[in-house]
């Protein structure tokens, strides 16, 4: 299903050696657990429009590090918001037209109450992107 979420309830039977029946049941299953979250496409940015990703590494004051990460979370730019160990602790992957949206965003994180600071990497090249998940054949 991660790689066709469109593939129909039959063809996946088949391909499985399951009922349609049990096909839907598990996939009802999986999605009560939270384990499918959604369905999606999987769109080229740049070819919409959305040339820049950048990597923002954000430090928050401590007591308020949630909060920070709830508001970033929100901004529309922005795809992933980590929670990270280290000299930072928030890891922000964002997209932007150019580099006058990125600026302004990076300017709209600085002026965040309890942002210390950020530092911004901008991608050069994408080697890899991809956010299937890897499941092993015993689940």
């Amino acid at each position: 299903m991660q790689e066709d979420s469109r593939i129909s309830y039959n063809k996946l039977a088949s391909r499985l050696g399951v009922s349609v029946g049990t096909v839907y049941n598990r996939i009802k299953c999986l999605e009560e657990k939270g384990v499918l979250r959604g369905y999606t496409a999987i769109v080229d940015p740049v070819k919409v429009g959305y040339g820049i990703t950048a990597i923002i590494l954000v430090q928050a004051e401590g007591t308020h590090l949630v909060e920070v990460e709830n508001e970033i979370a929100k901004i529309d730019n922005v795809i992933t918001v980590y929670d990270i160990t280290g000299d930072f602790d928030i890891a922000v992957i964002a997209r932007f037209k150019d580099r006058f949206e990125m600026n302004h965003f990076v300017k709209r994180l600085l002026s965040l109450p309890h942002v210390k600071r950020t530092v911004t990497n901008v991608v050069l090249n994408i080697v890899k992107e991809d956010f299937r998940v890897k499941i092993s054949d015993n689940l």
